[in-house]
């Protein structure tokens, strides 16, 4: 692998990073009208702190912010050591609560007897049902209600590692098309491609969608074991995290030559997805995307055929806010990263779908996949 701009290591975000996320993120609360925000584990934890515990448990950890004091992360005594070592913890006060402590009793005072408080979406009831018996008067509401573009808009050095794990999805792909299709099994091509994703520096591979033939049709189809034959469109959906950050592209291909109602639905899908990314620029709506790439597929006769949304958000995990579909009226950021992805899905037949990741500038959009969009012929 060719050791160019986009494959050499970023330099690692700094606590001082952490800190101003963490800062923005508290204003960003008050100004929403919430008393603070409460951190479990997950993508959110790990965007504001860097902090990304090694094993799922049923022991207390969350962050606390809150407006006027500084921040808390409240963490099981045995695994302190580890949360003191994360990239973020310099820019916020440990406290730890050991087994045999109530550590909803640690938390309370942080919080205040009342007030609403944002809520990561994946916090246990358990924990925010601890929470509760101590601050009955408190209410909360999850971040996807109260604050979904909290990770929304991405900083220069976020940009960079979302378009090193493109580029790396890119060279995947252009690895894929020499390999063999035909007389194979769908779950052998996806394996090939999770290879190339970590051969091309991915740490994780989220999924590997392989449609081939009718299962083309099926947006989300996992690849099965069904044998791939020449004549075949071919689904490719692909993806997973790079220093920490998404990837996600599609391409659809034909086993051998295609006739001419597949390179036409191929043209048509095409088309439209170079419209959703025209469409893109600072102070449009999510749904003026959708919209534009629909319209094309509708235009064609298939518009009862395109049967999901045009895009989704992409950072710490490869789906989040916000996402570009009818009735999304918030407007596009600069910074703001997230797919264009217009399908065609021929139940009983074949799928085409086409990604990209794009990113909002001050002018338009910018893709940060490049792989040829054409219909590619593999053997």
């Amino acid at each position: 692998m060719t050791r160019d701009a986009a494959s050499q290591d970023p330099a690692p975000f700094t606590a001082d990073d952490y800190a101003a996320r963490m800062a923005a993120a508290t204003q960003t609360a008050a100004d929403a009208g919430l008393a603070g925000l409460l951190i479990a584990p997950g993508p959110d934890l790990t965007h504001l702190t860097g902090y990304r515990p090694t094993a799922e448990t049923e022991r207390l950890t969350l962050l606390v912010l809150a407006a006027g004091q500084e921040p808390v992360l409240v963490a099981p005594a045995l695994e302190a050591p580890d949360a003191a070592k994360a990239p973020g913890a310099a820019a916020l006060t440990l406290r730890d609560w050991a087994d045999g402590m109530n550590p909803y009793a640690v938390t309370a005072p942080l919080l205040g007897p009342t007030g609403r408080f944002g809520v990561s979406d994946n916090t246990w009831a358990l924990h925010l049902l601890g929470l509760q018996r101590e601050l009955p008067q408190t209410s909360y509401a999850p971040l996807t209600d109260c604050l979904p573009m909290l990770r929304a808009v991405k900083d220069e050095r976020e940009l960079g590692r979302l378009a090193a794990a493109g580029a790396a999805a890119d060279a995947a792909y252009a690895q894929i098309l020499h390999l063999p299709f035909a007389d194979r099994r769908e779950t052998d091509v996806a394996a090939d491609l999770a290879a190339l994703l970590r051969a091309h520096g991915h740490s994780q591979v989220d999924f590997t969608v392989v449609g081939s033939g009718p299962n083309g049709a099926n947006p989300h189809h996992e690849a099965g074991d069904r044998v791939i034959r020449r004549g075949d469109m071919v689904v490719l959906d692909f993806g997973g995290l790079r220093f920490g950050y998404g990837s996600d592209i599609s391409r659809t291909v034909h086993v051998g030559e295609p006739t001419a109602e597949e390179q036409r639905v191929h043209d048509i899908v095409r088309e439209a997805q170079q419209a959703g990314v025209a469409a893109v620029r600072p102070g449009v709506s999510c749904q003026e995307v959708d919209r534009a790439a629909r319209a094309v597929i509708t235009e064609f006769g298939y518009g009862d055929r395109f049967i999901h949304r045009t895009g989704h958000g992409i950072g710490v995990t490869t789906h989040e806010p916000p996402y570009m579909v009818e009735g999304e009226e918030q407007p596009l950021v600069p910074g703001m990263c997230f797919s264009v992805e217009p399908g065609i899905y021929l139940p009983g037949r074949f799928g085409v779908r086409i990604e990209d990741i794009v990113t909002v500038t001050e002018e338009g959009g910018r893709r940060l996949n490049n792989a040829p969009r054409e219909l590619a012929v593999v053997e």
